[in-house]
């Protein structure tokens, strides 16, 4: 499976692609994984270029391929101003709106205060939400103070062990479903293959109606208002 990891940190070295790797080896050690960084400073120019012509240059466009093709993603961004930094969003603005349908995400930020750590619920999460990937419920913010401390690595794991869960379960995912089975890439049920789950459905409208029928029809019977006021006379 490929995980790729999109970082933002402006600085070389930085604490952004520091959480970044140690998210993506947290999954790797969980999972078999093929690990991409894409490093958003190194592509400031041509994410500038893509917005006034329009066309990505070779290198965004590597990246924004890798991206689309990827199994799973981790995001890390520094906070600028209460929330994701500029650079950040303006990668997944030139990102085709739907690469992400449905794609695994880690979100992770880091920060010089834990005060900034709400990042992770009021801008990164309704982003990713937005572009409909389906997110993590662990995020992981790193303040200054955090590194070093307690904590931080127990949620980089439970992070990773959400997201490594998720690839693994979208790579080996069959359609299986309550009296379904599967049988050679068909949904089987009673030993019948159904077409596209359509048989299935249509059981499933009969035994409602069935049961509509048998079991409500008398609670359902519409009684004439002239019968209901002579039983309460009664």
């Amino acid at each position: 499976m490929k995980l790729v990891v999109v970082s933002a940190g402006l600085s070389v070295p930085s604490s952004t692609r520091l959480l970044a790797d140690r998210l993506a080896a947290a999954v790797g050690r969980l999972t078999p994984v093929e690990v991409q960084v894409v490093e958003v400073r190194e592509l400031a120019v041509e994410i500038a270029h893509n917005f006034t012509n329009g066309f990505p240059g070779r290198a965004l466009g590597a990246a924004l391929d890798a991206v689309t093709e990827a199994d799973g993603l981790i995001v890390v961004t520094p906070v600028f101003s209460a929330s994701y930094s500029g650079l950040f969003k303006s990668f997944f603005d030139v990102l085709d709106k739907d690469a992400l349908a449905g794609k695994p995400v880690l979100i992770a930020a880091t920060g010089g205060s834990g005060r900034h750590s709400l990042v992770l619920e009021h801008a990164l999460r309704p982003l990713f939400a937005y572009l409909r990937a389906v997110v993590v419920p662990t995020g992981v913010y790193a303040a200054s103070e955090d590194w070093g401390a307690e904590g931080l690595e127990s949620r980089i794991e439970r992070a990773a062990g959400e997201l490594a869960g998720l690839m693994r379960g979208l790579s080996t995912a069959q359609p299986v479903q309550d009296g379904l089975e599967v049988e050679d890439g068909r949904e089987v049920r009673d030993g019948h293959q159904l077409k596209d789950g359509l048989e299935f459905k249509d059981e499933l409208k009969d035994e409602f109606k069935d049961g509509l029928t048998d079991g409500l029809k008398d609670e359902l019977k519409v009684v004439p208002f002239a019968e209901q006021l002579a039983a309460l006379r009664r």
